[in-house]
């Protein structure tokens, strides 16, 4: 029998994703200070996208497996929230020990440490992304759906703002420092990491207990399945050879709003692997003046590893201000996305989000354009600092970015959501995690070597070509078929 959802009150919708906040909290402490973290502990330019790639891998691996488990998965604490629960936990335990390499020389390489916390980490926010989707998918109505992903967009941008200026905040306005030499890492960005895991595990825990998941007689009845059928799916027993054979039958006939998808995801998400990866050195270069070769661990073992203080000042500066462009663009995505809803209900989606993407993609070119060394003083209301001219200037570009990152955070969920069959929603967003994880895996094998051959290690060129594809991505939602009921 179909029974008529019930609508969330805003706080209710609110409950259902704030543990995203924490969630991104750690993923944006990630994002703005790994290629740091591993560039002290002795990864040269060429190498940082191969670290990288651990992060899309774990998600290729992780999302689908996870998304098929909580499909089938019904217990006293809900379908979804095991799976959150379990991976914020591991989350924090990756979060704690990253910075903390160094310390474990002991027992192996501090590089090779940090490579399997950083896979611990990413293994551990797959966990947790894919289950949090589904849930807003399960608990909110299709008519809230716009609503749904877009305030999950803004604990997303609120958690990615705090996680991104942290060590910044850290260093300029508690006092810890903020430099390494090679095989260290920065005080200020070993005690981010610690209040990133306790904020993370914090606000998990809230969604974890504030959010009463459907019961499985209630869910099916709100989704329109029939209780019996679908019971008697999830109680037989299948060999994995049959598992395998009923995945692969999934992505075959995967719905067509998927498949149109899958192309704008690939452009959007190499641009973004190669942001993510780059901005630290490329700003360490171009606006702070820092020549190439302190980039080059061959150099710096040939003047064995003592680095003038000049550099390594630059080196942490430009770091620090990572985290405040972070925080920017995370800034501009949480605005922009309280308006996302309302925007893609009178525009439509396609149009708001190709806009989006085509703003995004004309930021990133605009880089080349800010390259201003001299000193400027700044007041940030929490500190002052002096930085480059060119570093505040980027700031500019940084709206665009944001722009383009909430509505990657919100509108292919939201035009997804609608095509999805009630009782594959969680394995199917698991596929649908391969168009994230797949452009990031072929950005991180191909990006270093693009940056060392084609553009001699200057990372300011590989921003630009980020923006290249961004715009194509832009001209990629066009061809996206949405199904009638999602269409708005």
């Amino acid at each position: 029998m179909n029974k008529q959802q019930p609508q969330l009150s805003f706080f209710q919708v609110w409950n259902v994703s704030f543990g995203f906040l924490g969630v991104q909290f750690g993923f944006a402490l990630q994002n703005a200070n790994v290629s740091r973290i591993l560039s002290d502990l002795g990864a040269d330019l060429h190498s940082l996208s191969l670290f990288w790639i651990v992060a899309p891998l774990m998600g290729l691996l992780v999302q689908p497996i996870v998304g098929a488990a909580s499909d089938r998965t019904w217990n006293k604490l809900g379908r979804r929230k095991p799976f959150i629960l379990a991976g914020a936990i591991a989350a924090v335990i990756g979060m704690v020990l990253l910075p903390n390499a160094s310390l474990f020389v002991a027992f192996m390489a501090p590089m090779i440490f940090g490579v399997l916390m950083v896979a611990l980490m990413d293994a551990s926010f797959n966990v947790c992304f894919q289950p949090f989707r589904s849930l807003v998918s399960d608990m909110v109505p299709a008519q809230q759906r716009n609503v749904g992903y877009s305030v999950q967009s803004i604990l997303i941008n609120i958690g990615a703002v705090i996680g991104s200026i942290l060590p910044f905040m850290l260093t300029n306005v508690i006092g810890l420092d903020n430099t390494a030499q090679k095989g260290e890492v920065a005080n200020s960005v070993v005690w981010a990491f610690y209040i990133g895991a306790t904020v993370l595990l914090g606000t998990v825990l809230w969604t974890v207990f504030k959010t009463k998941e459907y019961a499985p007689k209630d869910y099916y009845a709100y989704k329109g399945l029939d209780a019996n059928t679908v019971e008697s799916e999830l109680n037989t027993k299948k060999g994995m050879g049959e598992k395998l054979t009923e995945f692969f039958a999934l992505v075959k006939n995967m719905p067509e709003t998927m498949r149109g998808l899958a192309l704008v995801q690939f452009f959007s998400w190499f641009a973004l692997f190669i942001m993510w990866v780059y901005t630290t050195p490329a700003i360490t270069q171009h606006i702070w003046g820092v020549e190439v070769k302190w980039f080059d661990p061959d150099y710096l073992d040939s003047i064995n590893n003592v680095v003038p203080q000049a550099i390594v000042d630059a080196k942490g500066a430009a770091g620090d201000w990572v985290g405040i462009l972070f925080a920017a663009y995370s800034l501009f995505a949480a605005i922009f996305s309280i308006f996302l809803a309302r925007l893609a209900d009178k525009f439509g989606r396609k149009l708001v989000y190709a806009s989006s993407l085509f703003l995004g993609g004309i930021s990133y070119i605009s880089f080349m354009f800010f390259q201003d060394l001299t000193p400027t003083h700044v007041d940030l209301l929490i500190t002052q600092v002096t930085v480059p001219a060119g570093a505040v200037s980027l700031i500019i570009p940084m709206i665009g970015v944001g722009i383009a990152w909430a509505a990657i955070l919100a509108m292919p969920y939201a035009m997804l959501a609608g095509a999805l069959p009630a009782d594959k929603t969680g394995v199917y967003m698991g596929i649908f995690n391969f168009t994230i994880a797949l452009p990031q895996i072929v950005s991180g094998l191909t990006a270093g070597l693009i940056l060392s051959v084609v553009f001699d290690n200057v990372a300011s060129n590989i921003i630009v070509l980020a923006g290249v594809s961004m715009l194509l991505a832009g001209a990629s939602v066009f061809f996206v078929k949405e199904t009638v009921s999602a269409a708005k």
